[in-house]
């Protein structure tokens, strides 16, 4: 991913639970009217991920390593740490 930055936005949930992709990450990432989405959710972590009308074998792989994580973490398997280290392992990931 190189030096990509992470941007930070804030939405709220409309009545009937729909959540506003802010324009300067759908303009981003190319999403449009009908773009599909996978999501998942684990306690107050809600990811989003975009997707090609069918689910890769690399998004399955990745979905399943999601789960396996959660499982891991709920078990207590994790490591603490700062931020940055997280975040640089994110974009690495």
């Amino acid at each position: 991913m190189g030096s990509e930055t992470f941007e930070t936005e804030f939405t709220k949930t409309s009545s009937k639970g729909q959540i506003v992709i802010p324009s300067s990450i759908r303009k981003k990432l190319n999403i449009g009217d009908g773009t599909l989405l996978a999501v998942t959710a684990q306690d107050d972590l809600i990811v989003l991920k975009k997707i090609s009308s069918k689910i890769s074998p690399a998004d399955m792989k990745t979905l399943k390593l999601i789960e396996e994580a959660w499982k891991d973490i709920d078990k207590g398997n994790y490591k603490v740490r700062s931020k940055e280290d997280f975040f640089k392992e994110f974009r690495e990931w």
